[in-house]
């Protein structure tokens, strides 16, 4: 397996399912191996914002992905939020990227005091602890003092904060584009070629 392409990606409670499925449809598509973090709520904003219902059990959550998207699953790991054998529980084993998207207020701040209750914070805490790459797609509106104080504390470990906020500049004609344009940004950040939405002064729109 090339370490180079390995990833975990974790889907919470917060709004903004179709950016987490649409980031694994990438990613995969990528030829990266995924290591896919579900928590419950994560599964109820899926079916209600997505219709898609997952089973609880990750062999029978795994088919259900790639029988939707169409894709082979032997790229895609989905791990049970205490499944603490899993490689993303260990620093010798873990990827060394991860992202959480989308970011709910609760698990931002779960991770930034370190509480490792199950393996979703566990995974992003050794992401920390091996000073490898975390993104935090984080989705809430308005944010109260103490969510800004929670990434704040995690950007200073050195996590990346990327609130859900697609920008307009790329003229959206539909939720899938902004769905997109979100995507692109942290397909960007982790280094992975993409072609979703072009980069500021590439695309040669007339006004």
């Amino acid at each position: 397996m090339n370490n180079d392409k390995r990833i975990t990606l974790a889907w919470t409670g917060a709004s903004g399912a179709p950016y987490g499925l649409r980031l694994l449809e990438c990613l995969l598509a990528a030829d990266y191996d995924v290591f896919l973090l579900i928590s419950s709520a994560a599964r109820v904003v899926l079916a209600t914002e997505h219709g898609l219902k997952l089973p609880a059990g990750p062999d029978a959550a795994k088919q259900v992905l790639v029988n939707h998207l169409g894709c082979h699953g032997d790229k895609l790991t989905v791990c049970g939020k205490e499944d603490w054998f899993s490689p993303v529980a260990s620093g010798s084993a873990a990827p060394k990227q991860m992202v959480v998207c989308p970011c709910s207020a609760g698990t931002l701040a779960s991770v930034a005091h370190g509480l490792s209750d199950n393996l979703l914070e566990r995974a992003a805490d050794v992401v920390l602890k091996e000073r490898g790459q975390l993104l935090l797609v984080v989705r809430e509106t308005p944010f109260s003092t103490l969510h800004l104080e929670n990434m704040l504390k995690l950007s200073q470990m050195g996590a990346t904060i990327m609130p859900a906020a697609p920008g307009f500049y790329h003229q959206p004609q539909s939720i899938e584009d902004l769905v997109d344009f979100m995507v692109a940004r942290i397909l960007d950040h982790l280094g992975v070629e993409q072609g979703l939405v072009p980069r500021w002064g590439y695309d040669h729109r007339q006004p």
